[in-house]
């Protein structure tokens, strides 16, 4: 279906099935002229969720590209791919980009196709080059939002401990060559990657949100590029623990949602759904950038995440890792890139 005037462009990662998918079908449902791209690992499971959503609102407007973000070669193909399609006219301009796909692996060290310690290869590293591709196909004002978690930040009580252990960037994408805890169980161990790598994904929102503000090509006051963040909260029922064991995902999928009647910010994934595709396409968010958005409302992440410094050097290091080039992306790339 070949764009016409007023569409615009919303890429969700890991769209297919949870918090991507709900947040999908509200973006469709806003009825503001929004193409839908599901960029989803396993083709089948993205067009069977596109014909869901198309079936539901009768446009078209939804379909799905195949995006593996544990394959740096799959994250420069789907990046490529997307911007032939802008480029000809088949596709809208790109007006929003959703880094929602994750993973929790916690029954041991597993692995990227590029060799990266997979949590945080996929959580991190792939939207980190994702991102930094498609920088230059953003047609301004647009906005770039990171879904993140409370488990970045050890002073919340997410019920989802322990929180992150952080380290060099080299250290989180190959663990096995820097052992942090002899003897801890792989269940903490994997539930601390996950917290580092959304720790990560603050980190590089925060930086990304300073870097675009000095960056000429990025919009300007009027007609930004913004970069926020999302707290979906904890919402029993998603696939986050597809990777526990059989009484775990018991308890996630039929004990843990009666949490939501007196736990706040535990929430099922049509809700969080909603409120993330109101950041995707509201007005009123409009201009609001560098923000972590738990709800409707803007609030303090973690002290960890405000570090600068920290923030700069997971940056370079990342660059580094997935081996960005200065012409795949409009953000000056300081150090040179090197094979991972």
């Amino acid at each position: 279906m070949a764009a016409t005037r007023g569409e615009k462009t919303v890429v969700i990662t890991g769209g297919n099935a949870g918090l991507g998918f709900e947040c999908a079908r509200g973006v469709s449902a806003s009825g503001r002229g929004w193409r839908v791209v599901l960029a989803c690992r396993d083709r089948e499971k993205g067009e069977r969720a596109a014909r869901e959503l198309n079936g539901e609102f009768g446009d078209g407007r939804v379909e799905a590209m195949v995006l593996d973000l544990a394959s740096l070669a799959s994250v420069r193909a789907f990046a490529r791919g997307l911007r032939a399609r802008i480029s000809t006219g088949e596709m809208p301009p790109l007006r929003a980009l959703l880094c929602n796909a994750g993973i929790q692996v916690v029954t041991g060290t597993t692995y990227t196709e590029d060799g990266f310690e997979e949590t945080f290869g996929v959580n991190h590293l792939g939207h980190f080059l994702l991102v930094n591709l498609l920088l230059g196909d953003l047609e301004a004002p647009a906005r770039i939002v990171l879904v993140s978690s409370g488990t970045h930040d050890p002073a919340q009580r997410t019920g989802m401990p322990p929180g992150p252990r952080w380290r060099e960037p080299e250290m989180l994408a190959w663990p096995e060559r820097y052992p942090a805890t002899p003897g801890e169980n792989p269940s903490t161990t994997g539930r601390r990657r996950y917290s580092a790598s959304k720790l990560a994904n603050v980190l590089t929102a925060y930086e990304l949100s300073r870097r675009l503000e000095t960056t000429s090509g990025a919009g300007d006051r009027e007609a930004p590029v913004t970069v926020n963040l999302y707290d979906p909260g904890l919402m029993p029922g998603s696939g986050l623990a597809r990777d526990y064991g059989a009484a775990q995902r018991f308890a996630w999928r039929y004990v843990f949602p009666a949490l939501r009647l007196f736990v706040p910010n535990v929430n099922s994934t049509g809700a969080s759904g909603r409120v993330l595709a109101q950041l995707v396409s509201e007005p009123r968010f409009g201009g609001v950038t560098g923000k972590y958005f738990v709800g409707h409302e803007a609030q303090r992440s973690s002290d960890e995440s405000y570090d600068r410094k920290k923030a700069a050097e997971l940056w370079e290091a990342s660059a580094r890792l997935v081996s960005l080039r200065p012409e795949e992306t409009i953000l000056r790339v300081e150090t040179p890139a090197s094979g991972a």
